[in-house]
C-alpha cells in the first residue's frame, strides 16, 4: 500500500463512512464532514486519484477504488482496536476513547496492530458495538434492532450506539447505559417518541431521538 500522510487518511477514512451510508459521495458532502473548503476537497480528490485509491472524475459524484477501500479498513481496524485497548484495558469511558483513537489510528506498524489484536484477544466490536474489521478487512455482523423498534417488554441488552458524539456518550454516562446493560421498554409514548425503559434494575425516561440512535440485541427469556 502507498505510504500516505494523516490527512490523507482522514480524507479516505471519511470517504468510507459515507459511503457506507449512502454509497457515492459527492464534493460538497466530503467538505462538510472534514469541515473544509470544496477547492481543498477538490485538490486531495486529485491526489488520491493519483495514488488508485479514488474512482474520481472531476464534477461527478465519487467512491473508493478496491485499494482505497483496503486502506479505509486498515485505517478503521487500527481506530477500533485502540478504542477497545483504551476502554478494556486501560478504563478510559467510552466517550474518551475516540479523540484519542483519531492520534492513534495513525501508526503504521502492522507488526503493532497484530500483536494489540492478539494480546485483546481478537475483539469483534469496538467500545461503541462498531464491528473491528479482522487483518484480511472482514468484520462480524449483529443481529440487532434499534430501540425505538424494540416491542415492549421485550428483553434485550445494548449493543451498538450509532451516534458517538461526546455530549451523546456523556448523556448516555447520566442515564446509565452502556454496552451491554440489560433494557427492557414499559412503554413508548406516541406524543413525542419518548420510551419509558428499565436498565439494569432502574427505571428511566429517554427521548424518542436518543431511542433512535440505540441498537440492541433482543434476548430470550432464559437468558434475562
Amino acid at each position: 500500500m502507498p505510504n500516505l500522510t494523516i490527512a490523507e487518511e482522514n480524507y479516505i477514512k471519511s470517504i468510507f463512512h459515507i459511503q457506507q451510508a449512502k454509497g457515492n459521495v459527492s464534493t460538497n458532502e466530503l467538505a462538510a464532514k472534514l469541515g473544509a473548503r470544496p477547492a481543498s476537497v477538490t485538490d486531495m480528490l486529485k491526489k488520491l486519484k493519483g495514488k488508485k485509491l479514488l474512482l474520481y472524475e472531476p464534477y461527478q459524484e465519487f467512491s473508493l477504488s478496491n485499494e482505497g477501500r483496503k486502506h479505509a479498513l486498515l485505517i478503521i481496524r487500527k481506530h477500533r482496536l485502540w478504542e477497545y485497548f483504551l476502554a478494556e484495558t486501560l478504563q478510559f469511558g467510552w466517550d474518551e476513547v475516540h479523540e484519542v483513537a483519531e492520534q492513534l489510528e495513525h501508526v503504521s506498524s502492522k507488526k503493532l496492530i497484530d500483536k494489540l489484536d492478539a494480546f485483546l484477544k481478537y475483539p469483534r466490536f469496538d467500545p461503541h458495538g462498531d464491528p473491528i474489521p479482522d487483518s484480511n478487512g472482514k468484520m462480524s455482523l449483529q443481529q440487532q434492532v434499534c430501540l425505538c423498534d424494540l416491542p415492549v417488554q421485550k428483553a434485550a441488552v445494548v449493543s451498538m450506539v450509532s451516534n458517538q458524539s461526546a455530549e451523546l456518550l456523556e448523556l448516555l454516562k447520566e442515564k446509565k447505559i452502556a454496552l451491554g446493560s440489560k433494557i427492557e421498554v414499559k412503554k413508548k409514548y406516541v406524543f413525542d417518541n419518548s420510551v419509558e425503559i428499565k436498565v439494569n434494575n432502574s427505571m428511566a425516561h429517554i427521548s424518542g431521538q436518543l431511542a433512535c440512535v440505540l441498537f440492541v440485541k433482543p434476548v430470550h427469556t432464559d437468558e434475562k
